[in-house]
């Protein structure tokens, strides 16, 4: 018979800086619960803290490159999440860590950068050449991919720029909607074959809604890393470290 723990059971309380899009926060929220089930059993789940912004907002700052707005934003969801008793800090957008983390940099609030767990995994499968799906300004950050060859000796390549549009019109157009279309999942995997053929040894699913349209099963032999499901597991192990 399984030991009942002392109640209330401790673990930390997730921060998740949300609505970038809602359908990222929404999974991010489901994830990060059904992680912890599994690992604590019964009716245990999560303690989170969800500060969920207007995408509206941030589809505006991000068109017109109005980044410094974008921090002025950001920074004062981040300060309600901290008054709310966040002891870890996830943003559930890859764009939006332009921003974020030099907002963490400056303050005491653990933060866990998307990047980091997904360089892990990357070095972990022995791959060194991985080519990024995402919005553009995520394909385009050259602090992006210094971050992923600096800390974990990954080279990050990219679509070409007629491909780069697409993925990244998808992404704003249908995947922030969760309108899931056959053709346009045919279209992310005619771009991945021709990255893979073009000598990248894995894929980045650099957007936290990419995951809803293609994953590993549609790319057998050639590895995928899904930054959301990376991140939600470094959330998870950091609410549960003692």
């Amino acid at each position: 018979m399984r030991s009942e723990p002392k109640r209330p059971l401790r673990q930390r309380t997730i921060g998740v800086l949300g609505g970038m899009s809602n359908q990222a926060t929404g999974e991010y929220y489901r994830l990060i619960n059904e992680r912890l089930n599994a690992r604590l059993g019964g009716w245990d789940n999560g303690e989170i803290v969800v500060v969920s912004v207007n995408f509206g907002n941030i589809e505006h700052f991000v068109r017109q490159d109005l980044w410094d707005e974008a921090k002025t934003y950001l920074a004062e969801k981040v300060d309600r999440l901290e008054r709310a008793g966040a002891e870890v800090v996830v943003c559930v957008s890859n764009t939006m860590h332009r921003v974020v983390e030099p907002i963490m940099a400056e303050r005491a609030t653990p933060f866990i950068h998307i990047a980091d767990p997904t360089g892990e995994a990357i070095r972990k499968a022995g791959v060194t050449r991985v080519a990024l799906l995402g919005t553009m300004p995520v394909m385009r950050s050259t602090d992006l991919a210094r971050r992923y060859a600096e800390r974990f000796g990954v080279e990050i390549m990219v679509p070409n720029d007629s491909d780069k549009a697409v993925v990244d019109r998808i992404i704003f157009d249908e995947l922030v909607r969760r309108d899931l279309r056959s053709g346009s999942k045919a279209e992310y995997l005619r771009i991945a074959h021709a990255l893979r053929d073009a000598g990248a040894q894995g894929i980045i699913l650099g957007c936290t809604e990419i995951f809803l349209l293609i994953g590993q099963d549609d790319l057998p032999g050639f590895p995928v890393f899904d930054t959301t499901a990376l991140h939600v597991d470094s959330a998870v192990a950091f609410a549960l470290a003692s």
